[in-house]
């Protein structure tokens, strides 16, 4: 997903019947508050399907379900019972978009709609609390995390509600740059922007133990690229200032570099996996940006002082 060259980052939107009218606008909002603020079309947002709402508003069509588009990334927006979804047309339309690279994303029950296709497997991810259990249920290999939002490489998953205005944040800094991104949310008076492992950035702020914006807003980059890990360059661009700088607050406020608290953050992620799933160590490797389980298993070792498959027993 990227909107900083000449063209606009082109966005499908799926409301499936039922969708939540809170859950649909806090995603596509701040793409039309992006457009605005920039004074050029820094994203272009298609409407799929034209399902009505949960409460009874009809949304209007630019695609139906099955038709070839040619976009970035196709958001899938449910309610309702996304457990009773059962559609082999979408399923494999999904699917196909997946082959194409096109990043998918669900949000609040659409996660659950995505999982369905198979298209969540050896994926981290989330999804609104009243589904998860039900979730979990269907397919206990699924890996579904009690967060506002997971970005796993190729899938994004939110839980709905309001958390879409903090997915959207994350995902406009990335496109952007963090500055103009709290342009955007500040539009929205949405000034507490939330990391997506916490409920709000007091969490952030207790977990990391430092009040300083740049660390915060460089660990935030960090949670929200475990899989796929950015360079120091590009953390200290998200977090506007120089490497030197962010590596000298690192320095002084957590006692590491930054790209030493970012392995092992990966590597408590690591931990967690695999406690907590049956996913093999290559699987584990690559969810958090390992190119392969030897690296990983390296890395893991030097910091704990054992294997990570005596971790696991």
């Amino acid at each position: 997903m990227d909107g900083t060259g000449s063209n606009s980052t082109r966005i499908g939107v799926l409301a499936l019947p039922g969708f939540a009218l809170m859950s649909y606008a806090s995603t596509v909002e701040p793409f039309r508050a992006a457009n605005l603020l920039s004074r050029r079309r820094l994203y272009e947002v298609l409407q799929i399907g034209g399902a009505a709402s949960s409460g009874g508003m009809q949304g209007a069509a630019d695609h139906a379900v099955g038709d070839p588009l040619d976009v970035d990334v196709l958001f899938v927006v449910a309610g309702g019972d996304p457990m009773a979804v059962e559609d082999p047309a979408l399923f494999a339309w999904l699917r196909r978009l997946a082959r194409q690279g096109v990043l998918l994303g669900g949000v609040s029950g659409g996660p659950a709609v995505l999982a369905r296709a198979g298209l969540m497997q050896g994926r981290r991810m989330t999804v609104h609390w009243e589904h998860a259990a039900a979730l979990a249920e269907m397919d206990p290999r699924l890996l579904i995390e009690r967060s506002l939002y997971v970005i796993d490489r190729d899938r994004v998953t939110c839980a709905g509600g309001t958390a879409p205005l903090d997915l959207m944040h994350a995902l406009i800094a990335r496109d952007h740059g963090a500055v103009f991104a709290r342009l955007v949310s500040d539009w929205f008076l949405h000034t507490d922007i939330r990391p997506s492992g916490g409920p709000q950035r007091a969490g952030l702020v207790e977990r990391v133990g430092t009040t300083a914006a740049p660390v915060l807003d460089a660990v935030e980059a960090m949670e929200n690229h475990v899989a796929d890990p950015l360079v120091l360059d590009d953390l200290a661009a998200l977090a506007g200032v120089s490497a030197r700088q962010l590596t000298r607050l690192f320095r002084d406020r957590l006692g590491a570099s930054p790209m030493a608290y970012y392995r092992d953050l990966r590597l408590d992620v690591a931990e967690r996996l695999l406690v907590g799933s049956a996913m093999p160590l290559t699987e584990i490797a690559l969810a958090v940006g390992f190119a392969n389980s030897s690296h990983f298993s390296k890395s893991y070792a030097a910091r704990n002082g054992r294997p990570p498959s005596r971790a696991r027993r």
